[in-house]
């Protein structure tokens, strides 16, 4: 049984991975938000987040390095454009693979050897009154 680790082939998608989820962490629910508002509105059903190490001409500017001090920059965008620039040849496939945007955002990775679609899970949105124990108003009256 071979790990990521020690497999020659994945260990530059394992590094790849590290650093785009820490990334991802500081601003998913921004992208989450954009996401919704790109369906509700109507625009698309399929958004898609363009992260890129330098500015990229795919999509528009949502968060970039300098203004929000993360590693990546995010444009958004979505599949139609993608398809006008050629990007996805095959639009069936790619909307039978999509995750749902309420779970997953879709990226686009875009740097100097890795250039893939990534699906990253929103972290969970867990009430903080599920850590807490309920306490009732009368439990200890005498």
């Amino acid at each position: 049984m071979s790990s990521i680790f020690n497999d020659p082939e994945l260990q530059p998608k394992a590094k790849y991975l590290g650093t785009i989820t820490k990334d991802f962490a500081k601003v998913a629910e921004l992208l989450k938000e954009a996401s919704y508002q790109i369906k509700v509105r109507k625009i698309s059903d399929y958004p898609i987040f363009v992260m890129s190490k330098t500015p990229s001409v795919i999509g528009l500017n949502l968060i970039s390095t300098s203004q929000h001090r993360t590693e990546w920059n995010y444009n958004v965008s979505y599949l139609d454009e993608f398809v006008q620039r050629g990007l996805i040849k095959d639009v069936s496939y790619f909307q039978s693979t999509y995750k749902n945007i309420d779970e997953f955002c879709c990226l686009f990775v875009i740097d100097e050897d890795f250039i893939k679609f990534v699906y990253l899970p929103y972290p969970s949105e867990t009430p903080l009154d599920d850590f807490i124990e309920p306490h009732g108003s009368n439990d200890n009256d005498e």
